[in-house]
């Protein structure tokens, strides 16, 4: 069992207790410990699981004061919670198309938004991947931190909370599904120079097709 069907399991449990123990909104959940112990896995697994929860802003901790609740119908919050779960299920090509709706628009964003502290750490990104990629290193982190340093330049925080929820797992399965000749390598550098100067330029339109392009490689793969 990975880490994602842990924590959907640990949702599921969460949720099952409030049915069973009628917990209205603004309840407090049992302790991180008592969890723990409840579901027999880590707190660590049960720390995560509550984190997943705050995303969805379905549960609110206060420090030194536990986990509550949040003030919505059990109806509504079933019914979340249910969405969560299936997320796993989610087939890989979705995500794909999520991610380069987000991310073409985040790179017009950014060209129209970026300041020059944003400039500094898209580029800081950009030459560390490039670093990794020509000495033929994995340069997965690198990469993602590439797309978030960008994502952030566009100034909506809400793109940048999907976008950490997404990229790392289709950065990952890309990357350790396909193998890199030396042209490849290059052209993979090359997309990602030509992104960052789009947007350096502050040039929206051929920063969009630059992603756009960017994704092409990305595309292919989820059509085989």
């Amino acid at each position: 069992m990975d880490n994602y069907e842990i924590q959907n399991l640990i949702i599921s449990k969460i949720r099952d207790l409030i049915i069973q123990k009628n917990l209205e909104p603004g309840d407090k959940l049992p302790s991180e410990r008592v969890l723990s112990e409840r579901f027999k896995v880590s707190r660590r697994n049960i720390n995560e699981a509550i984190k997943k929860l705050e995303f969805y802003e379905l549960v609110k901790s206060i420090p030194q004061s536990g986990t509550f609740i949040a003030t919505i119908g059990q109806t509504a919050l079933n019914g979340i919670i249910e969405d969560i779960l299936k997320l796993r299920d989610q087939d890989f090509k979705s995500l794909v198309e999520t991610r380069i709706l987000l991310e073409s628009k985040a790179a017009g964003l950014a060209a129209a938004r970026r300041t020059e502290q944003d400039l500094e750490s898209i580029e800081k990104a950009l030459n560390d991947f490039k670093n990794k990629m020509i000495n033929k290193q994995d340069a997965l982190q690198e990469d993602l931190l590439f797309h978030l340093a960008i994502t952030r330049a566009s100034g909506n925080m809400t793109m940048n909370a999907l976008m950490l929820q997404i990229t790392p797992k289709i950065i990952s399965v890309f990357e350790n599904n396909r193998v890199c000749n030396d042209e490849e390598y290059l052209s993979e550098i090359q997309r990602h120079e030509a992104i960052f100067e789009a947007i350096k330029n502050q040039d929206v339109e051929l920063a969009v097709r630059s992603m756009e392009n960017h994704f092409k490689m990305l595309v292919e793969f989820c059509s085989n």
